[in-house]
C-alpha cells in the first residue's frame, strides 16, 4: 500500500489519527481496523507506531468514563451495600474474562501477523454480513438497561468478544451484535459494550505499554498527547449521536458501509 500520507507532519498525522479513533471506537465499524489502514497510508507501521494506536484508545475510553462518571460512581460507591451494583461489577467481570485471557496468550501473534489491511479488509466485510444477518432474523429484546445483564448473558457477551481479537472485527461490533443477540435491546447492548470497553481497554493498553515500553522516546510524548486529546474530545461527540441513532434505527447502515469499505479496500489492495 503507498504511504502517500507520509509527507504530513507527525502532528497532524496524530490528529488525524485520533479523529480516526474517537469516530469509530464505539461504533461497530472497527477502530483498530480503521487505524491500521490509515497507519500504513502513513507509513506508522512499526512497534512505536502499533502502540500509539493502542495508547490513544485510553483518550477515547475517557470520553466514556466522563459521560457515565454519575453511574460509574455509584456503582463504585455501593458495592458493599447494593447487590444490583455487585451483580453489574460481576457481570462486567464475566464478559472481560475471555477476551482477556485468550489476548494475553495470543497478543504477540496478533500484533505480529494480524495487523495487516489484508485480514482487516476480510474481518470488515464478514462482519458487516453478520450484522446484516443478526439484524434479519430480529432478535427479540428483554432487556433494556445495561445494568440488568444476568452473569450468564455477560459471559456470552465476553464469549463474542474474543472475536474482536481479529483486527477489522470490532469490539464495540462484536460486543453489541452478542449482546442484541442474547435479548438486549439495541441501546442497552449499546452501552453494556460501552461499560465492558473500560476494563478491557485500560487493560490491553497498559499491557501493551509495558510490553512495549522500549519503542518508545521522550520526544513521542507530544505526538500521544494530540492524539490522545483528540481521541477524547471526538468520542464525545460521537457517543452521544451514536445512543441516540441506536435508539431508533437498525444497525444495517453500518453492515453496509463495512462492506462496501471492505470489498473496496480488497480491490485496491
Amino acid at each position: 500500500m503507498n504511504h502517500w500520507l507520509a509527507g504530513l507532519p507527525p502532528e497532524f498525522q496524530s490528529m488525524l489519527l485520533g479523529l480516526i479513533e474517537g469516530i469509530t471506537e464505539f461504533i461497530p465499524v472497527s477502530s483498530t481496523g480503521h487505524l491500521i489502514l490509515a497507519g500504513n497510508l502513513m507509513g506508522w507501521t512499526d512497534a512505536r507506531a502499533k502502540t500509539f494506536e493502542i495508547f490513544i484508545q485510553l483518550g477515547a475510553i475517557l470520553a466514556i468514563v466522563w459521560l457515565y462518571r454519575a453511574r460509574i460512581a455509584s456503582v463504585i460507591m455501593k458495592l458493599g451495600s447494593d447487590a444490583g451494583s455487585r451483580r453489574f461489577a460481576w457481570s462486567l467481570f464475566l464478559a472481560f474474562l475471555p477476551a482477556a485471557v485468550v489476548g494475553f496468550l495470543i497478543h504477540g501473534f496478533i500484533k505480529e501477523h494480524l495487523f495487516d489491511p489484508t485480514v482487516v479488509a476480510w474481518a470488515l466485510v464478514i462482519g458487516g454480513v453478520a450484522i446484516l444477518v443478526i439484524e434479519w432474523m430480529a432478535p427479540e429484546s428483554h432487556t433494556d438497561d445495561a445494568f440488568a445483564v444476568t452473569p450468564r448473558t455477560a459471559l456470552g457477551i465476553g464469549l463474542a468478544q474474543v472475536l474482536s481479537l481479529i483486527p477489522g472485527t470490532s469490539r464495540s461490533g462484536a460486543t453489541i451484535m452478542g449482546a442484541y443477540c442474547l435479548g438486549l435491546s439495541r441501546r442497552a447492548a449499546t452501552e453494556f459494550s460501552f461499560f465492558l470497553a473500560i476494563p478491557v481497554m485500560v487493560a490491553a493498553t497498559l499491557y501493551d505499554l509495558v510490553s512495549s515500553g522500549s519503542a518508545l522516546a521522550p520526544g513521542d510524548a507530544p505526538v500521544f498527547a494530540i492524539g490522545f486529546v483528540t481521541a477524547f474530545i471526538s468520542a464525545l461527540v460521537v457517543v452521544r449521536a451514536f445512543l441516540r441513532f441506536v435508539s431508533h434505527a437498525s444497525f444495517a447502515p453500518f453492515a453496509w458501509y463495512r462492506i462496501a469499505f471492505g470489498l473496496v479496500l480488497l480491490l485496491v489492495l
